[in-house]
């Protein structure tokens, strides 16, 4: 980072897809950052997100906050905005749009982007349509609320009312951000860029589309990346929409950034511009609780996640079980499901085999019964009632239910990427299984019917988490996982992985993340060093436990937001100075 002094603007208003809306790990950057940001600027963070339900458990609304405001957008826009507080640490400003009176003129607003930046959305499926929407309302919102800031001439503290106060005639216009996350918001930096240029704009790209597609799609790419044309791979790929407006939206923001050097690489060869900044992720220690509260939330995720393995498994599961899991967005290949399902097989047969005595006739420690946990939300239809009914009975089945794997129905169990893997490895969560493993196909707000646990307060009872991805921009999970004193499992092609190689100090490190060197097609040298970690951490005494998660805890520190909050700090100087040399 550069020594010089930054430029600290007047606002920032930030708009996600994931604000108040948790969907995957923008989420997690937004609501972490929020507090950091709200102790620097205190009000001047303004988060901009989609009003999707009434009643919304991160949405605190207040309609008494600038209501006046809020009539004039809906009497010149004719878009209904709610506005109140984000319910996370540093509760920032937040306001909501109700976008959906802005479909109709769908069409009109891709066709302007047809002409005036050559984005053919006549090719766009799946959520383009909604996000170019929403996006386009969001621009249009930021319109507004810059030009009432302007006219009442606040630049140092919330909104006032019109009324309340008048802009000097010498005032310099304030210096506002405009910062837009993933291609689903490029349609809002672009309308921004065209209607109010006096906006300072940054983009950040959390992973390229047309990146997540090669990946997605079974094709290598580290070893062939400086081979591939981004806009032809889009055409083969059928998501030339998306690639082109991420691809103009970085390249007409006034600075452009994304979360690693990893995906820095990809988006000079995919999108033909490298980013300004690398604005690595990082994670407010607020959200991990400390001393009793830790030791009682912990013993509070075993008791539950060893219940219900208990119940769909009908065996009994000592209360020293190695609990270990993996989560994230349900991508079999890119957040490596399929390696940690084999690596667990491997241990499976590894322990099958020392039953009879190693090969040197050595004495073999007893294992401790290993419980896997995939945490990642599938298409289900709900909590499965035997389960629930199991789980409401005071003595345990003896026998296992039904297809003991799945916590949730799920909609198509039979095109079902993990359940296929664990029946071709014939995995059978039996009595006599030394491991066993869980599928909760359930996001895990709390609400679930299973667990009935948000996913930090699961997460906090594991003894180790596994995340071999391929794919992997930044990797919050293991992030998460060391802030809540879990050793973790990574790979060196997440930007997290890079991350941890590169700092803290050597024991430390060497504690706290074991990264896995991964490569195109290393599949299973991969599985094999995983194997190896897992039965090496199984049966460690208990000051070898302890020195881990001291360790985990150690290493997340390093990456607060308190230290990372600077990149994005000279992401704005850099935005602020082409509009406000």
């Amino acid at each position: 980072m550069s020594k010089k002094k930054e430029i600290i603007p007047d606002f920032i208003f930030e708009t996600s897809w994931e604000v108040c809306n948790k969907v995957g790990g923008i989420y997690t950057v937004l609501s972490t950052r929020a507090a950091t940001l709200q102790a620097l600027l205190k009000d001047k963070i303004v988060f901009i997100g989609p009003d999707l339900k009434p009643d919304n458990p991160d949405f605190l609304e207040d309609k008494a906050l600038w209501s006046d405001w809020r009539r004039q957008v809906w009497d010149n826009l004719g878009l209904p905005v709610r506005v109140g507080r984000w319910n996370v640490p540093g509760q920032p400003l937040v306001v909501l749009v109700d976008f959906q009176p802005l479909f109709p003129k769908k069409n009109a607003i891709q066709f302007g982007l047809w002409e005036k930046y050559g984005i053919d959305s006549t090719v766009g499926y799946g959520d383009y349509d909604e996000s170019c929407v929403f996006a386009y309302a969001t621009g249009m919102v930021m319109e507004n609320l810059y030009h009432h800031i302007v006219r009442t001439g606040c630049t140092g503290a919330p909104l006032r009312s019109p009324s309340s106060q008048s802009p000097s005639p010498s005032s310099p216009s304030p210096n506002v951000i405009a910062h837009f996350n993933e291609w689903t918001l490029g349609v809002g930096l672009l309308y921004v860029q065209s209607h109010v240029p006096e906006l300072a704009t940054v983009f950040t790209t959390h992973a390229t589309s047309i990146g997540r597609s090669i990946c997605g799609n079974g094709k290598p790419l580290y070893g062939e990346l400086a081979h591939y044309n981004g806009n032809q791979m889009a055409q083969e790929l059928n998501v030339v929409a998306k690639h082109t407006l991420e691809q103009k939206a970085a390249q007409y923001a006034d600075c452009f950034t994304t979360v690693s050097e990893i995906t820095g690489d990809e988006c000079a060869q995919l999108l033909e511009k490298r980013p300004d900044v690398i604005t690595p992720n990082g994670f407010e220690s607020g959200f991990v609780p400390k001393g009793r509260s830790y030791a009682s939330k912990r013993t509070a995720a075993r008791n539950t996640l060893i219940k219900v393995a208990e119940r769909l498994t009908g065996t009994s599961i000592s209360d020293d079980a190695f609990l270990i899991a993996t989560s994230g967005r349900y991508e079999y290949r890119n957040k490596g499901l399929d390696v940690f399902i084999e690596s667990l097989n491997r241990v499976r047969q590894e322990l099958g085999d020392r039953d009879e005595g190693d090969c040197k006739g050595a004495p073999v420690r007893p294992v401790r019964t290993i419980v896997a946990y995939i945490l990642v939300p599938a298409w289900m239809k709900g909590a499965r009632a035997d389960l629930q009914a199991q789980l409401q009975q005071r003595k345990a089945n003896k026998e296992p239910l039904y297809e003991p794997f799945y916590t949730h129905d799920l909609v198509q169990p039979g095109t079902d990427p993990v359940s296929d893997y664990l029946y071709y490895l014939d995995f059978t969560n039996w009595h006599d299984e030394k491991v066993k493993i869980v599928f909760v196909p359930s996001y895990l707000h709390g609400d679930d019917g299973i667990f009935n646990l948000p996913y930090y307060d699961l997460l906090i009872g594991m003894d180790l988490t596994i995340f071999p991805s391929y794919y992997e921009p930044w990797g919050y999970t293991p992030l998460e996982s060391i802030a809540f004193h879990v050793p973790t499992i990574t790979t060196n092609l997440a930007g997290f992985g890079i991350w941890a190689k590169h700092s803290g100090k050597g024991k430390v490190k060497r504690l706290a993340v074991e990264i896995v060197e991964r490569t195109d097609d290393n599949y299973f040298e991969v599985a094999e060093a995983i194997k190896n970690t897992v039965l090496k951490q199984v049966n460690e005494n208990e000051q070898q436990v302890s020195e881990r998660r001291e360790a985990a805890l150690a290493l997340s520190e390093q990456a607060s937001w308190s230290h990372f909050i600077q990149y994005y700090l000279e992401a704005y100087s850099i935005a602020s100075k082409k509009k406000h040399p």
